[in-house]
Order: C-alpha cells, then structure tokens, then sequence
C-alpha cells in the first residue's frame, strides 16, 4: 500500500494489516509476487468476455464515484433531507408529492442555497444530494432508487439547481482560508473536503444521469439533454467552458496550493463532462463519416469498432519459464519416447496403435483453435516466442529423428459443418499514403530510368509494365486522411494569407475547448500525468509526491485488521478509479482534437512525450498485468445503490480476501486498453517516438501484455510491436515469428511498409530531432495564425500623413502627465544626438 502524504505512522498500519492481500495484488521486494509466478509458470490464460465502450454500465459508474469510507455520510444526506422536509411537508413522503410540489419544495432549497452561515448551507446541500441520490430510504429495490434518481435529476436541472451549485463550487475553490489551512496539516482526510465532495457529487449524478439514454425518454427529456449538452460545451461560465474550471482544479492541486481537493470526484467529473459534450467513440466516428463526405472524399473501407468487435483473441505466444520447462520434459522423457517409438515399430507396443508424438507448439497448448495456425502443421515455424533469456526452443537432431514420426494416413472426410470456419480474408482493408507512392516511384525510377520526377505520381513513361500494374495496385488502395487535407490547407493559408483570405472556423465543442485549454495546455497534461504516475501500481510512494489518497483516508486511521484491510481495498480502487479517468479523459481528447485539426491533436500529443508519457505508459505495463487485471478491488455490499437498500453484511477477511466473482476487473482492462491506444496514437507516423519505445526496450514489456486473452488489447499491443520490429533486428523477428504472425494477420497492412525487413527509408536516426522540430514548428504557426489576435498587425494600412498621426488622441495616464517635464529633460534634453551616426546609418 502506498501513502503519499509522507505520515510514517500510516504506512506500517496499511502494510502491515494488509499484508495477506498485499502478497497477491502487489509486487513484493523482488519485483514479483506470487501470482505472477504461478501465471508464469501456469499456461492456463482465459477468454475474456469483454465488450468495449465509452463507459461500464450505468450502476457502476454510480458506485465508482463513492469511497467506502464515504458510506456513512449516506444516511447523514438522508437524515438533513427528512428533517427539512418534515417541517415543509407535514405527513407526507417525497414519492407521495405531485410534481407541483415537487417544483416547489426544491424551489424552497434553490433559495435556501444562499444562506451565508456555511453550515445551514451544507444542510441544505446534503438535501439536494439525497433527492439525487433517489430518495433511497423510501425505495425497496435498487431499480426504484435508479428511476427515482433520474426523476430527481432531471427536475433539479429544470430548476436551476445545476447554475446553483456551480457558483457553490467557485467559491469552494476560491476558498483562500481553506487551502493554506490543508496546507498546514500534516495529514488530509475526508472531512477536509466534506463540501467540495458534496457538490462534485450532485454534479457528477446530474452529468452522468442526463448523459445516459433511456429508451423510454420522454420528447421533454431529450430536449432537456440537449439543452444540457450545449451549456456545458458553451463558454457560459465566467467566459469558458465548465471543462476548463475542473481542469483549473487539477492544476491548482498538483501544484500543492489545494491539496485537499477529492482528486477522484472532480476527475471523473472532467471525464463525464467531456465526454458528454464531445462525444464518445462511436459518436466520433460518426463525426468523421460526415466530416469525409463534406471534404469530398471517400468513404472508408470499413467500420473500425465493428471489425475490432468481431475479433476474437490470439493464445498468448510463450514465456521462457514456459521454454524451459517444456525443454526439460522433453529431455526427461527421450529415453521413454525412444523405447515407445522402437516397440511401436515392433508392434508389442500398447502405444502401436496410437497417434503418432509430435512436436507440439506452445501457442497450441491454449487453444487447439489457433487462427494462425495453418492446416499443414508442417510449415509453421518452431522458433520459440521469447528471446530474452536467450534460450531456443528447438529439440536436437537426434530428438528430433526419434520424436516426428511418418506422417499417419489422412483421417476420413469429415462434413463441412464439423470444420472449424474461419473468416476469410484479413479483417482489415490495406491502405496507401500519396508519399508511399511517390517513394515507390521514386525508386523505380532511379533504378530504370536514372532519374526522378518529384511528387509526379502520374507519368509512368519508361517504366516496365510491372511497375505499371503496381502503381495500379498502390493507387487502389490509396487513403487520403482528414489529417492530410487539413495540412495542405494549413499550408495554403500559411503561403497565401491575403489570397486565401480570413478561415471561418467552426464553433464546434471541440474548438471551443481547445480555445480555452491553450494558454495552459502544458501545465493541464502535465498534472494529469502527474496524477496518473500516482495512482499507477507500479509507483513507489516518495515524500515529494502529490497525496491521492485526500478523498478516501478517514479521520481516524483503522485500529484492527477487518478495517486495516476494508481500507486496503478501498485505496486500491481509489488508484484504480483515478487510472480509468485520466486514460479515458486523454484518449478522448485526442481523438476530438485530431478530427477536429490535427495540428491540434499534434499538440496535444507533443506535450504529452515532453511530459515523459511514453516510459509512464511502459513503466504502468511493466507489472504482472494478468494480476492487475483480474485484481477484486471491490466489496459488492459496499457499492451504490446496493448499499443503501439491502441490509449490510456481516463482513470478515475471508469474503474481503474472496472479493467478487467476476473473471476480470472491467475497469482495470478498460484503463489498459485506453493506454495502450493513446501510446499508438502519439507513436505512429513519429520514427523519434518509435525509437524511443526501443530504446526503453518495450518489446518484452509489449510481448507480456499479450498473454492477456482479449482481442482488443492484443490488437493494440500487436501495433505497437509492428512499429518497431524493423528496429529489433533480424535475430528478433526470427524468434518471434508467431508473434509476427500474430501482426500480419490482425494489424492493417500498409502495402508498402516492409516492417518485417527493417528496409524502411525513412528509418534515418539522424533526421529524428529534425522531424520533432518542424513538427513543433508547423503547430506554432499554426497556433498564431489562427489563435493569436495580434498577428494581422503587419498587415493593416499605415498610415503616412504627417498631420493624421499627430492628430490622434492619445489618452496618457495621470501620473505620466505629472512628470512629463521630468522625462522630456532624462530621456531627450540630457541625452547627446549622434547625428554622424545616424548619417553613417544611412
């Protein structure tokens, strides 16, 4: 367990009340624990049935909003709730009101919001989180406190109470005397921000619940959702959007002004924020379809979440324990296979009649079903998958003469339908780049001809009719990106500015938010990263680093061994929580920013490799990720809304140390994934950034991550491992070459990419720098032309009449008038005029 607030009274508590759990989800002083031996050493790694999406399903994105430190502040909403009621509501329920009443009451506690004594005001905020909470203490089920929230929800906003409770949170953060008091103490908990958490949650319901479709909508309801949506995307509060404010709280708590911000609340605030007002993933695709079409270009070859959907996961290539160990039972059992074989040639053997031994391959031993195994066995390659430790997985000759035996006689037809039917073709259409054709050319001119032609892609005289039907072939498949369209507008505007005339930029959520992020963009991805480095499980806590733990640390630390662990639990999914906010939040914002410009997006993930993001992401992935995966952070009876309908539990260390009964940790893959993909989206195209994941060697860490059995994942680790194979060098690529294998048959093929030689052209180490460089350059241009309101300047009328310009008014301030006479004597009477310099000058 870790604490980041330096207390070296806690961390022996946690550490050592916890130690049975800490032995299975955390690294011990080695570097490895004891399920990551026994998965290494075990082959067993199953399916995961996983579906990806923008978010888990709605429960559980409630109950992640919530500590389980934070449940007895349940019945505290609940009893402010009832006793304000009750003297407003003589004999009644809330369920028993007709929405009049409704109206009215929360019209009372909108006006009671503005009572200056902050404890009454506190009151009447804990009331108005109960009605969003579902009124939970006159519900039986928890599908009654879901509809009852929703209700409340959507009757809160039609009210006002949204604008309310965000002028509540500016004063919260502009609260000086709260902040220098958290600075001063030594160790922050829960009540040190009991108000912000407050509000950030009735917020936080209010977002998500509005975000969320239902099917039985009303035409009220979809309007209020819209209305919703571009109030938050609009710059309304204080002249920018609602976004911007959440991202000035991060900052201000990484920069240790506001260390008891609840990091967890205002981050998964941030992330719903976003998410609602830009748009998921499928929303964005859809973005794109419309934005291809409009830019007349066409349409794309397929629907990429569908394809990914569709996948189905790859067996795990081999560790070297799993090398090992098969080597050794190979050896012990030579001489049993020797005497097996020569009976069975005799006939005496038992064994005669049986199959004959041959050589199994690893990916095998997962899953008969290997979608890259080929149905003649013998052309599969038999290199083992790892080279790390240097071991071979080839048997010797003389084994090898004794175990493969004659091939037996083909087994009889069986029916079609028996056979194992898989997809023919690759799941993905090739692709070609303007610039891949232009180098093939390029090449094949120089070679035939003994000159080139530029950019030309059109004349092919004097080239051999092969060449003829490749450049057909290339053209065929050629793909022009929004990316490349927006670049070459870019470029025009650049070039001819009084030409091209002023861009009419479209006021999309998108550009609105990067408006507003720009002036301190660097210090917004920089806190997040800070944040992620936190809360990552392979951190090691340090006295300098940021506390996390703000929002989930009690008053009064745990005193036996239940709440030692209750509290364990509760910290590492606290970690876990904050980990799925910042890689949904980043992911997201770079694909909006890269529909929307990719200069934009370019920024953004430039910012992102000056702040050390890609040996973070590979410091993250360096662990036992099947551990982290499938960790059980989690105590179902303590989640919301479970918690506040059923009767508790009697909870023992046996049930917290089962945890639940789910195969994997939804969050905890959906974090990995997430990452996975932001690494890929600021790698590719950027040989700089793909030398750096060789040169933290990623592919052993990338190659682990494999073993986990879900084809999503698998994909993008197979991309970041394609980019760099032609910088591994031969010896690698041959002893991978299932995962190879792996790459051809699952990663898009670009048809003139030799990834699999490391021939590449513009594989050149010492144009790197040169290529950050311009691309740092193109993007502040890009910046000042298009955001800078000063940059017309040079291009106004001057004016030259002698009498114009000394007729303007110019408004001086008052002290300048009173020492006027005082600056004419220092700055012109005293000061000599050279005037044979000027005339040399001349």
């Amino acid at each position: 367990m870790q604490q980041h607030n330096g207390d070296d009274m806690e961390v022996p508590l946690l550490n050592d009340t916890n130690s049975n759990r800490q032995k299975s989800l955390a690294p011990d002083r080695d570097g490895f624990s004891i399920q990551q031996k026994d998965s290494e050493g075990s082959m067993e790694s199953p399916n995961l049935e996983f579906e990806y999406g923008d978010t888990d399903n709605f429960t559980a994105e409630l109950s992640e909003l919530y500590s389980y430190t934070e449940e007895p502040e349940f019945s505290l909403n609940r009893d402010y709730f009832e006793e304000d009621f009750k003297n407003h509501v003589k004999g009644r329920r809330w369920k028993q009101l007709s929405m009049e009443e409704q109206r009215a009451y929360v019209m009372r506690l909108l006006d009671a919001l503005e009572f200056t004594d902050r404890d009454k005001r506190l009151k009447v905020a804990r009331a108005i989180l109960y009605l969003a909470q579902g009124v939970f203490d006159e519900c039986d089920t928890e599908t009654d406190v879901l509809y009852w929230s929703r209700h409340n929800v959507f009757l809160l906003f039609d009210m006002g109470i949204f604008c309310a409770l965000l002028e509540l949170l500016s004063m919260e953060i502009d609260n000086n005397q709260a902040c220098s008091s958290a600075v001063r103490k030594p160790a922050i908990s829960l009540a040190d921000s009991t108000e912000l958490r407050v509000l950030l949650s009735t917020m936080y319901l209010m977002v998500e619940t509005i975000r969320v479709e239902m099917e039985g909508d009303s035409p009220e309801r979809k309007a209020a959702r819209q209305a919703f949506k571009t109030e938050l995307g609009s710059p309304l509060y204080n002249g920018e959007p609602f976004a911007l404010l959440l991202f000035t709280m991060v900052t201000k708590f990484c920069s240790m002004n506001a260390p008891h911000f609840p990091m967890k609340k205002v981050l998964l605030l941030l992330w719903k924020t976003v998410l609602f007002t830009l748009g998921g993933f499928e929303e964005v695709q859809e973005m794109k379809v419309r934005m291809r079409e409009r830019l007349n270009l066409p349409a794309l070859p397929e629907d990429s979440i569908k394809v990914v959907r569709n996948m189905r996961a790859a067996s795990p290539p081999a560790s070297a324990m799993e090398l090992i160990e098969q080597q050794q039972q190979q050896k012990r059992g030579r001489r049993s296979r020797r005497s097996a074989f020569v009976d069975s040639l005799e006939g005496d053997s038992p064994y005669a009649k049986k199959q004959p031994l041959v050589k199994q391959d690893s990916l095998d031993t997962y899953n008969e079903r290997d979608p890259f195994k080929n149905d003649d066995a013998r052309d599969e390659e038999d290199d083992p998958e790892d080279v790390d430790s240097g071991i071979e997985g080839e048997v010797d000759p003389l084994d090898r003469d004794v175990i493969i035996q004659p091939p037996p006689p083909p087994p009889p037809l069986q029916p079609p339908t028996e056979r194992v039917s898989f997809p023919k073709g690759l799941p993905w259409a090739p692709k070609v780049r303007e610039k891949d054709i232009e180098h093939f050319l390029e090449s094949s001119r120089n070679k035939f001809i003994g000159f080139t032609l530029g950019n030309d892609t059109e004349t092919l005289v004097g080239l051999p009719r092969p060449i003829h039907e490749s450049v057909k072939t290339l053209k065929l498949h050629k793909y022009v990106s929004i990316a490349e369209v927006q670049i070459k507008r870019e470029d025009e505007l650049q070039q001819c500015p009084m030409t091209m005339g002023e861009e009419e930029v479209e006021e999309t959520p998108a550009e609105i938010l990067y408006l507003g992020m720009l002036p301190s963009l660097s210090q917004y991805v920089i806190a997040l990263l800070k944040l992620l480095l936190a809360a990552a499980p392979t951190s090691k806590a340090k006295t300098d680093s940021i506390n996390i733990l703000a929002d989930v640390l009690p008053e009064e630390m745990p005193i036996t061994v239940l709440q030692s662990m209750k509290l364990g639990i509760d910290v590492n999914r606290h970690k876990e929580i904050i980990v799925k906010a910042i890689s949904a939040l980043l992911l997201l914002l770079l694909k909006h920013f890269k529909l929307n410009h990719i200069y934009q997006f370019e920024y953004v993930a430039q910012h992102l490799v000056f702040a050390n993001c890609i040996p973070l992401i590979l410091k993250f992935f360096n662990q036992n990720i099947m551990s982290y995966i499938s960790a059980k952070n989690s105590i179902c009876a303590l989640d919301f809304p479970h918690c506040v309908v059923h009767e508790m539990p009697e909870l023992t260390a046996e049930s917290l140390e089962a945890g639940d009964y789910n195969q994997f940790c939804w969050r905890n893959l959906f974090s990995c994934i997430n990452l996975l993909r932001i690494l890929n989206k600021i790698t590719k195209w950027k040989h700089s950034r793909t030398m750096m994941l060789v040169v933290f060697k990623s592919a052993p860490i990338l190659k682990r991550a494999l073993k986990v059995k879900q084809a999503m994942m698998q994909l993008y680790v197979l991309k970041l491992l394609k980019i760099q194979t032609k910088y591994l060098g031969r010896q690698w690529r041959k002893s991978n070459m299932k995962t190879m294998s792996a790459i051809y048959q699952k990663v898009r093929h670009r048809l003139n990419d030799d990834w699999a030689y490391g021939n590449d052209i513009d594989a050149r180490p010492w144009d790197f720098q040169a290529e950050e460089c311009a691309l740092r350059e193109s993007i502040e241009k890009f910046n000042t032309r298009r955001y800078d309101k000063n940059q017309n300047s040079q291009f106004t009328p001057v004016d030259n009449c002698l009498q114009s310009v000394l007729g303007q008014r110019v408004d001086l301030p008052e002290d300048f008038q009173y020492s006027y006479e005082m600056w004419l004597e220092r700055e012109v009477f005293s000061q000599p005029i050279q005037w044979e310099g000027l005339l040399q000058a001349q």
